[in-house]
């Protein structure tokens, strides 16, 4: 998990939590908003552990968001390992940086934002496009989805 910020035409910072999974390089979630808190990061958190199951270990840095008392306790009642890079070591989270690089280059600086939901929108289908139809080389071309189902066709296949 990582932020990345941006501003509306009339000048109004935005904020978007990024969450990838670094296995299959899956963004996850792009929550759009002014203020994205402890709180607020524990809430999209739990709309995906409803939707997809649980992480063992997240990797964050040490913004007040992620080494608040809000994840801390989350993560510790959910048996979830927050994973934290040291300070001014970015490289430790490489793939959302990497991410959070390609977010930038290719939609929040191609678009002009004019509300909050139109940041939202547009990054949202952003997301999925990256996801369902883009391939990742370090993926063997595949996009991230045709990923995950080959993965799990050899798993099952494999009787795991």
């Amino acid at each position: 998990m990582d932020f990345v910020s941006d501003s509306l035409v009339t000048g109004r910072r935005f904020r978007a939590l990024t969450i990838l999974d670094d296995f299959s390089r899956e963004c996850l979630a792009i929550e759009v908003d002014t203020s994205i808190g402890g709180k607020r990061v524990v809430s999209v958190l739990e709309r995906l552990a409803e939707l997809r199951g649980l992480t063992r270990v997240i990797t964050v840095d040490n913004g007040p968001e992620f080494a608040g008392k809000a994840l801390d306790e989350w993560a510790y009642n959910r048996g979830v390992k927050l994973n934290f890079i040291r300070p001014g070591k970015p490289v430790e989270n490489a793939y959302i940086e990497s991410f959070n690089g390609k977010l930038r280059d290719e939609c929040l600086n191609q678009n002009w934002f004019i509300t909050l939901r139109n940041a939202r929108e547009t990054t949202e289908t952003w997301r999925i496009d990256y996801n369902e139809f883009r391939p990742h080389s370090s993926l063997g071309d595949l996009s991230p989805l045709e990923y995950v189902s080959k993965t799990e066709k050899i798993l099952i296949h494999a009787g795991l």
